[in-house]
């Protein structure tokens, strides 16, 4: 079982954690992308440049169809993105730009000539590249960028800062496992770009001990003692043994991985490219992402004139769209107040309404004040109840108890209907007149409670049937008020 960690390793893991993460945070850090239609090459182009880029770039950036630069620029902030390297391709040429996050420039290259690191590898009969080379960022090399010229001094620094900067006193030369040159040609105003691999051997021993030194060891069967290998080197190719000279060779301040390079000694640097290859010339350098004025063109040019024009015209736009935003901030407020006030008209107005239903009791529903009716007032008096809900007077024999009344004065405007002269018979009986709302279907007669009947067996109909017009020995009606025999307001009477 093993040990568990004290609070000193604690401690430090944590601050050594804190430390890279803020080492980290400090470098540059890039997106390669391309936009539209690229095709294949121009693809697998974007993908070796993002090798050379690595550790510090997006590995598995995925770039679709209907995301826009303003896309990659809002994800860089979080994610500390300092620089692009878009790739474009049109009918007549490969394009490339670097842009500096968040506010530029923005420098336009066109790639006149490239290969890939497929390409590259497979014309050597020897390369060199692995997977640890790309744990560490490479070595930057600049050639003939102090050519006088603002836009050269502007490219240099746009290529130094896409890589981290290098403390020649602190590096630590294991690091150190790639190198990226640059190399730009005053005459054609080409910029030639280069990705190698490093490799340090020792030098001054002969073929026989850097034989000995290497991970494969000699074939020294036909030898009859070791020191016919270190002092002849029988049996080695020449080719084995690689040419070295001042141009490579060079004191190693600290030790390097590999056998044989120990620090105070003479090492030789071996360069092996890995690709890719980009030839390409620098077209335009413009201001903000895409959207400023042209700092430097590489075939237009511009009088004093024009570019004071151009500018006159920029500011006249900025001042356009800053009074246009102006505008709409003006008329969004403007809105934001009227629905506030609109929503206080109607909290003032739900809250009348509350307090007026309060003060009228709206729980209990008057079924008198229907169709802008008069209400109807309850009373002991069944002429007057039928008088006000009927709004037509009784006839003089429906309520013979009852007293007749004066009949009270109709209001102005009132609902109340006219009353229509019976003739007849019909007068003495409300319920045979022919009216509409007093006759059931077929004209047959409805009885108070809305039920058809019929006169000759004295059937309710719409009543289930049940007998209504049934009489007792005593004169009696059964449910119903009791009448006279000989009365006018005796059932056959009524039947009639």
């Amino acid at each position: 079982m093993g040990k568990s960690k004290t609070k000193n390793q604690k401690k430090s893991r944590l601050s050594a954690n804190h430390v890279a993460e803020e080492v980290f945070g400090a470098v540059p850090h890039s997106f390669v992308f391309h936009r539209g239609q690229v095709g294949k090459n121009v693809g697998q182009l974007v993908e070796d440049m993002r090798r050379v880029m690595e550790p510090y770039t997006a590995e598995s950036l995925k770039v679709r169809r209907k995301n826009v630069l303003k896309d990659f620029v809002a994800v860089a902030g979080p994610l500390g993105v300092t620089h692009f390297m878009i790739f474009t391709k049109t009918p007549s040429s490969v394009n490339m730009r670097l842009a500096r996050l968040p506010k530029g420039p923005m420098l336009h290259f066109r790639v006149t000539k490239y290969s890939l690191i497929k390409d590259v590898v497979s014309s050597l009969k020897r390369h060199r590249m692995h997977e640890q080379q790309f744990t560490h960022h490479p070595l930057l090399v600049l050639n003939n960028f102090g050519s006088e010229g603002m836009h050269v001094k502007l490219m240099a620094t746009m290529f130094q800062n896409m890589f981290p900067s290098i403390n020649v006193h602190k590096v630590a030369l294991n690091a150190i496992k790639r190198c990226v040159l640059l190399n730009y040609d005053p005459v054609s105003q080409e910029i030639e770009f280069r990705h190698y691999s490093l490799k340090v051997v020792p030098v001054g021993m002969s073929r026989g001990v850097k034989k000995l030194m290497q991970e494969k060891f000699p074939n020294m069967s036909k030898f009859e003692d070791i020191s016919e290998l270190l002092m002849k080197g029988a049996n080695l190719s020449e080719s084995e043994a690689e040419q070295d000279g001042d141009h490579n060779i060079t004191e190693l301040p600290q030790i390097y991985s590999g056998r044989g390079n120990m620090a105070s000694q003479q090492s030789a640097v071996r360069l092996t490219e890995i690709g890719p290859r980009i030839t390409m010339q620098l077209v335009k350098i413009e201001e903000g992402m895409g959207e400023g004025n042209i700092l430097y063109h590489a075939v237009i040019a511009k009088t004093e004139e024009e570019l004071q024009e151009i500018l006159i015209r920029k500011e006249a736009q900025m001042k356009e769209k800053q009074e246009r935003k102006k505008k709409q901030e003006q008329d969004v407020a403007q809105k934001k107040a009227l629905r506030e006030e609109n929503k206080k008209r109607s909290m003032a107005g739900i809250k009348r309404k509350r307090q007026e239903e309060e003060e009228h009791d709206p729980e209990v529903e008057d079924p008198g004040n229907q169709d802008n009716r008069p209400p109807v007032v309850e009373s002991d008096d069944e002429a007057e109840y039928y008088r006000q809900a009927v709004g037509e007077e009784p006839d003089e024999d429906m309520f013979p108890a009852a007293k007749r009344r004066q009949r009270p004065e109709r209001p102005s405007g009132g609902p109340f209907k006219k009353r229509k002269p019976f003739s007849g018979d019909d007068r003495k009986n409300k319920y045979g007149s022919k009216s509409p709302h007093r006759s059931g279907p077929g004209g047959k007669p409805r009885d108070r409670m809305g039920g058809d009947v019929d006169r000759k067996e004295g059937k309710k109909f719409g009543d289930g049937g049940k007998s209504f017009g049934k009489m007792s020995p005593g004169g009696k009606r059964l449910g119903g008020k009791k009448f006279g025999d000989g009365g006018k307001n005796g059932l056959e009477e009524w039947m009639r």
